[in-house]
């Protein structure tokens, strides 16, 4: 009998292959098709294809998304709703505690835990006056 637990076990993981399956003839049949095909769309027999995904045409639409930096579409960030600025606020926040701490004593933390709140509650009211203007 099992004992019910909030923690989960590890249980061992299995190891599953899916084998692929090569067909020869049919890679040589597609690879003769996209050969011709090339070939009459060159001599200007059938016409070119935009969505031909031949590989000497493929090109992802990835590369260099994670070098330019741009924003992916559709999705508008602010400087204020990122997760590395908030990480930077509460790293200053600490520090600016510990040395207020260390050279003023408990006042100092008081006095900033006053101010995080007061500026906590001015960003909740200019949220709802917002909504509440629209």
């Amino acid at each position: 009998m099992k004992f019910p637990s909030i923690f989960r076990v590890a249980h061992p993981q299995r190891f599953e292959i899916k084998p692929r399956y090569y067909d020869p003839v049919k890679e040589e049949i597609e690879q003769r098709t996209s050969r011709i095909k090339k070939e009459l769309q060159a001599e200007g027999k059938i016409p070119l294809d935009g969505d031909d995904l031949d590989s000497d045409f493929y090109s992802s639409s990835i590369r260099g998304a994670f070098a330019s930096g741009s924003q992916i579409r559709g999705r508008s960030t602010s400087p204020f709703n990122s997760a590395g600025l908030m990480r930077l606020v509460i790293f200053v926040l600490l520090i600016v505690a510990v040395f207020g701490y260390i050279y003023l004593g408990p006042e100092a933390l008081y006095t900033m835990a006053y101010l995080i709140g007061g500026l906590a509650l001015l960003v909740v009211f200019f949220r709802i006056k917002g909504k509440s203007g629209k």
